[in-house]
């Protein structure tokens, strides 16, 4: 048996409650937990409900001023062995709630960390709704997302299906967590990286919308002066 303690981060974009955004998180994180029990190594959970910030969202977008909650979300990030991440779906993409979180964040924050993507809807159209853009979403940040993706829609919580998938991704997830890859990462490399907050890293409050280039952007003219010469 190891004395290291696993930290996994549950990150649930649901708002209803009850919420089966929520309760296939839940799901897909006992699983793991009891998984890495079944090797000789010990998990514990803490879960972000993303409706909790929704008043700090505004300002976080806007400014990358994270609030208190945004904080204490971003430390339990830090110090995560692995991530399940769930999203309800609505018209045809992930909420956007659960994408406009992962746009405030330090691009760097989850690099190397192993993630279970997981999606809930009320039809199967929206199935390759977590292979099609959560994963890319996640590729982007560079973080591991697993393999095996999980979806629910109202169908699937009764096929034995779902519950093959969810297994199937807890066990991936436990291998990826033992391997140690996100930790070597932060350990050896963190400062290497170049890490900004939100999608530009603060960097377009540094344009200059007085420049010419800008005017003619924003439909404006640019009256151009004559240039001084000197006679012969």
């Amino acid at each position: 048996m190891t004395d290291q303690t696993y930290r996994i981060v549950v990150i649930n974009a649901g708002v209803s409650d009850p919420s089966s955004t929520a309760l296939l998180a839940d799901r897909a994180v006992q699983r793991t937990i009891a998984t890495l029990d079944a090797r000789g190594k010990t998990a514990t959970a803490q879960a972000i409900d993303l409706r909790e910030l929704l008043p700090e969202l505004p300002q976080a977008l806007s400014s990358q001023f994270l609030g208190p909650k945004f904080r204490a979300a971003v430390e339990k990030l830090v110090d995560a062995d692995a991530i399940i991440a769930a999203a309800p779906v609505y018209k045809a993409g992930a909420s956007g709630l659960f994408t406009s979180f992962f746009q405030v964040l330090d691009n760097d924050l989850l690099i190397g960390k192993p993630v279970i993507l997981a999606a809930t809807a009320g039809t199967a159209r929206h199935a390759l709704v977590v292979d099609q853009e959560m994963r890319s979403l996640f590729a982007y940040l560079r973080a591991l997302p697993v393999p095996t993706s999980l979806f629910a829609s109202t169908e699937d919580w009764t096929d034995k299906a779902l519950n093959t998938r969810i297994d199937r991704a807890a066990t991936e997830l436990a291998i990826l967590i033992e391997s140690g890859f996100a930790r070597a990462v932060r350990d050896d490399s963190w400062g290497r990286y170049q890490h900004e907050y939100g999608s530009a890293g603060g960097t377009e409050f540094g344009i200059d919308l007085d420049s010419d280039m800008m005017k003619l952007a924003t439909g404006g003219s640019v009256r151009k002066q004559a240039e001084p010469f000197d006679l012969p």
